[in-house]
């Protein structure tokens, strides 16, 4: 067994690896730039996990997906491999402790959010660090032919070239033609180097259900089917009351957004993950690096804006490679909403820049300032204050974000986490009421490694330890930290603004045609594909996905609604081309046969047969004699 297996097998207990995660590893340690494309729940991260345990430098790992950047990182540790992760929402001493590891070769692996590249001093820390491999999360965000382009990610070329000898591995779930070429582009691919697993999903059948009431459908598929479940709608408050409907069907149901508090959101997707709750009403916020492979079926209640996004959504199901199903439930009005939503995503240009200079106002950055400053932002806030549409607002951040005049960063939900600045030895000597010494005494014994990194913290599990109020807690732990012998970091949930150019006077706002024209117009043929795979019935489900992937399918899935509808069509006209061939036979008999026997023996329904009998009289092969009887006609 070689070192790969050998590091498979210690670490997360499997015995070979799925295909193309072997190859591309390889392909990695041979030090060739490598592009993966693995369907969701293909295992991406094996792919680079591996790979940073056999080199014996630094692994970096660029990822916009701040959750998933604190979920790797957590399961990284729990397996015995030392990672850290660095993003805006870190305090300065806990991104000092972060990249002094890193300096001094303690981690293996660097979890980086991309706008991190964009300061001069990350670019100088990371000179310091003997980096032996890059990794490209999510690399179609590095496409301005993709769906979710981020410019933060042109950046990721200043880091290449500070080692322009560590290869490259540039990974996603799903990614057209056009945008594979742009990746390698973009990051300066040495050759083309692409692994690919199909985007079929042989246990997966890909369902449409139309009709304009989809409670009533929603209800009866998941009443129809067993097994663990996500309802994807695209509005928190969707989330809740759709989630409340099935409750009161007597479905197990829960929901779950962006918008939760983190300890919400761990112990929701706890529930689902152990299956004490079967079905998760969502928002698109939830399933990303959430493991959970005995997923049966996955229900779309909203469509998604493209095929890329429904692709990665519908894949979460059927991870066991048994058999799943993804339902896409369609009414009339989903086209108008569809085209909604292209205006929705790119306001008018003027809007665009009120919303810049109003930003400027509510963050109160003077015209000139703010170059690579980091602030809070409360995007409800800031809508109301100057009455604007959330929705419109919201795509205007994102765009300003594509134009590089700041990043909106809006996924930042922090537990609370501390740790012990003190020494053992100082800890005698410290000072303490009773009630803030009870607190902390309770702090030690509850979490381990406090002296040696920030660990994350439950107030209210402190609180039921102590049979006290988290308001104590709370007041207790800052009490510490005024005392220097604890560094709290309470929990929070908010978004950030990143300015990355000095506040500009409104009339200075470009918007270049690749930023607004052209992704616009790409949003157009997006939705226009989505609708046709939604409402459009006239091929396989599976193969106008693969084509619109770039593959060429060499047969039907089988498994689709097209596919299916069509095996009953087929069926059907095998039955009544024997029904057809039964009556002609039994009329060839000598003398023939009585009306009367034909329905008798014929094998179908009287109304079949009958039907049968008036088209062959019609086409004029057969013929009634005597009243009753029917011969062929010669």
């Amino acid at each position: 067994m070689n070192i790969i297996h050998e590091i498979l097998r210690k670490h997360w207990g499997y015995e070979s690896f799925r295909p193309c995660q072997e190859d591309i590893i390889t392909s990695i340690l041979n030090g060739n730039d490598t592009l993966g494309l693995l369907p969701t729940g293909g295992g991406k991260s094996i792919t680079f996990q591996v790979p940073a345990l056999v080199f014996d430098g630094l692994t970096i790992v660029i990822t916009p997906l701040i959750s998933l950047m604190k979920d790797q990182v957590d399961n990284l540790r729990q397996l015995g491999i030392k990672a850290v992760y660095i993003h805006s929402g870190l305090t300065k001493s806990e991104h000092r402790l972060a990249i002094d590891k890193c300096r001094l070769g303690k981690v293996k692996l660097l979890y980086l959010s991309p706008e991190k590249l964009q300061s001069t001093s990350m670019i100088n820390y990371l000179r310091l660090m003997d980096v032996k491999l890059i990794v490209v999360d999510e690399a179609h965000c590095i496409s301005q032919w993709g769906y979710d382009f981020r410019p933060s990610y042109l950046n990721i070329n200043t880091i290449r070239k500070l080692f322009p000898v560590a290869p490259i591995l540039a990974l996603t779930a799903s990614a057209t033609p056009e945008v594979v070429d742009d990746i390698m582009s973009k990051l300066e691919f040495r050759q083309r180097n692409i692994f690919a697993k199909s985007f079929s999903r042989n246990n997966l059948s890909y369902l449409v259900r139309e009709g304009e009431h989809k409670e009533g459908q929603l209800i009866k598929i998941l009443k129809a089917t067993s097994g663990s479940a996500i309802v994807y709608v695209r509005s928190r408050r969707r989330t809740r009351e759709i989630a409340e409907i099935l409750y009161k069907e007597g479905i197990s149901a829960d929901f779950y957004h962006a918008g939760l508090a983190s300890e919400d959101k761990n112990e929701k997707q706890n529930k689902w993950k152990s299956d004490q709750c079967r079905v998760m009403v969502a928002t698109n916020a939830f399933g990303m690096g959430i493991d959970k492979p005995n997923v049966r079926t996955v229900i779309h209640y909203d469509l998604p804006s493209s095929l890329e996004e429904y692709y990665q959504e519908a894949g979460r199901a059927g991870r066991d490679g048994k058999p799943a199903f993804a339902v896409l439930l369609v009414a009339k009005y989903d086209k108008a909403t569809l085209s909604r939503r292209i205006s929705e995503k790119f306001p008018d240009k003027d809007f665009i820049k009120r919303v810049y200079d109003l930003l400027g106002n509510f963050l109160e950055v003077a015209i000139g300032s703010g170059y690579n400053q980091v602030y809070e932002f409360n995007f409800n806030l800031f809508c109301k204050r100057f009455n604007l549409p959330p929705i419109s607002t919201h795509s205007a951040l994102k765009i300003l974000s594509q134009a590089q005049y700041i990043d909106f960063i809006e996924e930042i939900n922090t537990s609370s986490r501390t740790m012990v600045l003190l020494n053992k030895e100082e800890l005698y000597s410290l000072k303490l009421e009773p009630n803030i010494d009870n607190v902390f005494q309770s702090l030690l014994r509850s979490y381990s490694g406090l002296f040696a990194d920030y660990v994350f913290i439950n107030e209210m599990l402190l609180a039921n330890r102590l049979n006290c109020s988290e308001q104590n807690i709370y007041n207790a732990l800052l009490a510490l930290t005024r005392l220097h012998a604890i560094h709290y970091v309470p929990r929070k949930s908010s978004p950030y603004i990143v300015y990355t150019t000095s506040r500009e006077l409104p009339k200075h706002i470009l918007l270049p045609k690749d930023i607004y024209e052209h992704q616009r117009d790409r949003l157009i043929k997006r939705i226009e594909a989505m609708k046709r795979f939604a409402f459009t019935n006239d091929e396989c489900r599976v193969n106008s996905m693969l084509q619109y992937f770039g593959e060429l399918p060499t047969a039907s899935c089988g498994k689709c609604d097209y596919c299916r509808e069509a095996k009953k069509h087929s069926s059907s006209t095998t039955e009544t081309e024997r029904l057809r061939e039964s009556i002609i036979y039994m009329a060839s008999q000598p003398d023939g046969h009585k009306i009367s026997h034909f329905i008798s023996h014929a094998n179908a329904s009287q109304y079949d047969t009958i039907d049968m009998i008036r088209t062959l009289l019609d086409e004029g092969v057969i013929k009634i004699i005597n009243d009753d009887t029917i011969v062929i006609a010669h």
